[in-house]
Formats: structure tokens, sequence, C-alpha cells
């Protein structure tokens, strides 16, 4: 667990995955100083621009019922179709390790867990994945430590947003350039890696190289749900203004019967709100192509003032290293939470098919603001290859290759169902029902499987076909209130060596702030320190590397 300087308890979730970045950079700092004199202006924004990305062939042999769109509208499938082949063979002739990390309850671990035995035998070796819980410091202090020992495992998942510094130097000092594999028409050897789309693959490129296959995930970013019966009695999870939503969250909370309206995953509840404030995803572009932060917005200080009052209401709940909240929104004691992203409501129904959860789409705090929704990265980082002879490579690849295999394929049914008639049952529609066994064996295991590998990201809820739909209608009304971050694909020097660093310190008083400990105005001086130890250098990094047609970003007023 990670304190703020005011002892206040802060839980890995609330940093939006940037707690223990002080560990990693201690643990890195004494582990590269090999390449510590590299520059990584040599090989950033203008080297990443002139690598040949992977060859994109898309994977056609299955047609969903709801179709998808260039807007990032997920494609729909109601049932599961008819699963085909997407390999030939068996990808190991031995034993592999792995380093990943699970959002669900951990497994069983491998010896006491059939599904995990069973994926051993159809990878044709023993796949040895050490498995982090998202607890605490997690991640990044087991990736630092790893590190640190210099015997890394074959595979490590090297996330986006989890405060890992010095990546350039770091990937170059110990991990493969994938480069003379993957670039091109290269990648078409292994034709599921080929199926990842292009943005996707350049979440994977850095200093001009490609460094491991990327992890797509939903283009959608964050929300909040909550179970639809808990919500009925306030009227619904949705409001006019910040007003109503308030008076709902202060009726459903009631400390004497243990009740929260709200997770105390204060950053990301945060972003919630700034959304209805109708702040910029990250950064504005303004009309003279000038760049303004979030941080510096008045949206993000309304932001601050409301989610404290929000706090001093008593809306969160006490515990900031809250376990298992899919539970705790299912019973109806934690009325809401914040989501990566909109398909995750099947997830409860799989738990109990009764639960009935709901989606809040931005509303206008005040009435007259226009509220904007955050899309997301695309990505969720990309998994490397620690150095090895090129015949220990290929064969990862193919491991790769058979992990990322897209929705309707048999390769895809094993890794997230497992064996039918012992991990799953078949419904009558033909939809994987993950059996007793199944529900006991699989989440754990297979959330870190799809942390560090996944294909083109689908809506599919087996057996709820309800939700999906409800889901794919919702996406459509997110859609119109979407905001990309601008400089998503742009590239920062600046930003990859002090961003997770700053970020925190900002961070570190946001959290002090909302829970009572730091009042408001202090965040002028934070914000000063964040512009003055990177932040003014990485706006106009970004800046020279924006994208042309990045849309400009109207500030809307906030009253005072």
């Amino acid at each position: 667990m990670k304190r703020s300087s005011n002892g206040v308890a802060v839980s890995r979730r609330n940093f939006l995955g940037l707690a223990g970045i002080s560990v990693a950079a201690v643990a890195l700092s004494g582990t590269l100083s090999a390449c510590g004199n590299q520059s990584e202006k040599s090989g950033g924004a203008v080297a990443s621009k002139t690598v040949t990305l992977p060859t994109y062939k898309e994977f056609t042999a299955v047609t969903a019922e709801l179709a998808g769109n260039s807007d990032g509208l997920e494609a729909g499938f109601i049932a599961m179709p008819k699963p085909v082949a997407s390999t030939t063979a068996k990808p190991l002739t031995g034993p592999v390790s792995v380093l990943s990390e699970t959002f669900e309850v951990m497994a069983p671990a491998m010896p006491d867990n059939d599904f995990w035995q069973r994926l051993n035998t159809s990878l044709g070796g023993e796949f040895n994945m050490q498995i982090v819980e998202d607890i605490g410091d997690g991640y990044p202090a087991k990736f630092a430590t790893i590190l640190a020992s210099d015997t890394l495992p074959d595979l490590m998942w090297i996330p986006p947003n989890q405060g890992i510094p010095n990546v350039g130097p770091m990937l170059e000092a110990k991990f493969e350039d994938l480069t003379p594999h993957l670039s091109g028409d290269a990648v078409l050897k292994y034709p599921n890696l080929a199926a990842l789309k292009p943005d996707s693959w350049r979440t994977a490129v850095v200093n001009g190289k490609i460094w491991g296959a990327p992890i797509p995930s939903t283009p959608f970013g964050q929300v909040m749900v909550g179970n639809k019966a808990t919500w009925e009695k306030v009227g619904g999870l949705n409001a006019k203004d910040a007003d109503e939503f308030f008076d709902k969250v202060k009726e459903l909370s009631d400390p004497a019967k243990k009740q929260y309206a709200l997770e105390p995953a204060y950053i990301n509840m945060l972003h919630m709100i700034t959304e209805w404030l109708g702040a910029p995803n990250g950064w504005a572009v303004n009309a003279d192509r000038s760049l303004t932060h979030l941080y510096e917005t008045d949206a993000y200080v309304a932001g601050l003032e409301y989610a404290a009052k929000l706090f001093a209401a008593g809306a969160f709940y006490p515990d900031v290293n809250v376990t298992n909240t899919k539970a705790k929104i299912i019973n109806g004691s934690l009325g809401a939470v914040v989501t990566s992203g909109p398909r995750d409501l099947g997830s409860y129904k799989a738990l109990d098919a009764k639960t009935d959860i709901e989606i809040l789409v931005p509303f206008s705090f005040d009435g007259t603001i226009k509220p904007t929704y955050d899309m997301g990265y695309g990505t969720v980082g990309f998994t490397a290859f620690k150095k090895a002879d090129e015949a220990r490579i290929k064969e990862q690849l193919e491991l790769v290759n058979w992990l990322s295999a897209p929705f309707g394929t048999e390769e895809y049914l094993m890794k997230n169902y497992g064996q039918a008639g012992k991990d799953f049952d078949f419904d009558a529609d033909g939809n994987p029902i993950l059996t007793k066994e199944g529900l006991k064996d699989l989440p754990g295991v297979v959330s870190a499987l799809n942390i560090m590998t996944a294909p083109e990201r689908v809506n599919f809820n087996p057996g709820f076909p309800d939700v999906t739909k409800y889901v794919y209608e919702t996406e459509k009304q997110l859609l119109e209130f979407a905001w990309r971050n601008p400089t998503n694909g742009s590239y920062s020097d600046t930003n990859a060596k002090v961003g997770p660093k700053i970020t925190k310190i900002v961070r570190d008083k946001t959290i002090d702030i909302i829970t009572g400990r730091a009042q408001v105005s202090e965040h002028a001086d934070v914000l000063k320190r964040w512009k003055s130890e990177g932040g003014d250098k990485i706006r106009e990094e970004y800046a020279a590397d924006l994208n042309p047609e990045a849309p400009v970003f109207t500030l809307q007023p906030v009253k005072k």
C-alpha cells in the first residue's frame, strides 16, 4: 500500500496505475547505467515516425450481427460463431516464462488449476506465467524487482500507464528489437498479429523500433457503472446536473449500514466529474495550435471542489484498498465503480445472472456546459521479448500469435473459456458458459493472459444478448460526446523521462484535496511545480509533433 505525504492510504487504482513509480525508478536507475548516456532524442519522435508498421490484414472469417464503425463503435456478437482454426501447429516445444498482471481475483496456481494445465497441452509446453495481483504497488514494484535481479522472464508486459520510467533505454538494454520480424510484410508469417490494426502497433514503437506485440483494448475510455436495482431507489444512474447527482449519492450512502455510493478510486471518480464539466481528454488543442493541459483548466479545479464535497458527505467507501468490488456492487453495499470501458458489464452477469448493470452517460454539470467523454488510447501496452537467439524469438512469436487469435477462432475459445465439458458448456444458442470449476479456475488466469496478449476487441457477452445490445446502444450515446487525446501517437522525450513522476506529484496533492487533507487552493502551487519540472517542456514537444488533423477543443467557462 502506498501512502501520500499526509498519511492517507492510497491504492494503486487511485493513481490510475501510477503508484509505485518511486520504487520502479530506484530499481531502474541502478540497472540501466550502461545505457544512461544514450539520448532518447536520437531515437524518439523522428525515428519512430520512420518505422514501417506491420502490414494489416483483417481477420474476416466471422461476421458480427451488430456492425462496428470507424468512429470506434465495437462490433457486437449476439452469439458465438462456429470457431475456426487460425493456427496449424502448437507454438511451443518447451517451457516459457511470462510476467503479467490480473485484475480479477487470483486463480489457483498452475499445479492446482486444471484449465491452466489444459492450456499448456494446447500450447505444447509449460506456460509459466507469474501473475501479479492488482493490489498496492503491484505490477510496477514487481517489474522493478525482476528487472533489478537481471533474471528476466522470456516475456514481460510493458504497461502504458503504470509509471515504468526510462522505457527507451530499458528496452535497448534488456529486450529484443522485433522490427526485422514484424515490420511490413514480415508480420504476415504471423496472421493473428497481422490482424492487429496499425493504431494498435504504434503503442509498441519506441526509438524507431518495434519492441513487442501490442495488446488492443476497447477504444472507449472509462465509464461509471452501477447496479440498476441500487440506483432505481433514486431514479436511476443518471442526473440532469451535478446537484441532482449529489443528492442521489447522498441518499444511497449510509455508513451506519455500511452502504456507500462510490468506490474510493478518487482519481478515476474525478475523471468522471471533469467530463461533466466539459474538460479536455488530457490536452486541449487551442485555435493557435498551442496546447492546454487538463490540470490547467477551471474544469479540473471545479472537479476537485465537487469531489471533496462528495468525500465530506461520506459518499466514498472508506477502505481505499477495497477488493472484490463486483460482489459489493451486486449485493448493494457499493453503488458505483469506474471501469476501463463499457464492455465490462457481462462479467457481472456471469457472477449473478439476476443483476442488471447500467452505465452512466456523461451529463452537464450545471445544465449549460456540454459534457465530454474521453475515448481511450485503444491499447494496454505491449509484451516485450527478453534478448535471445533467433530460434527462441521465433518460437515466442508463434506463441504470441496463438495467444492473439481473433474472436471466433478455436484458439480464442480455448484461451478465454477453456475446454467444452470441463471449463464451460455450450448453451442452447452455442454460447460458452463457464462451469463452477471454470468460474474458479479461469478469471484470474484469463485476465492475465489478456493483459499480455489480445486480438482486436469485440462486444460479446455469452448467454446475455441483451447486455451486448445495451452496450452497443450506449456506445452510440457515448460517441456523441467523444473526444480523443490529441497527443495520442505523438512523442515527447520529456514525458518519457519525467511524465510519470510529475503526474504523481499532482495526483498525490489531488488525493489530499479530495480527502480533505489539503485545500483546493494548493492545486495552484503543485501545478506550478508540474509545469516547471517538465509539464511546459512536454507541452512544447507534443505541440511540435502534433497531428495536424487534431481538432480544436473549445474550453467552456465554468461558473465560479
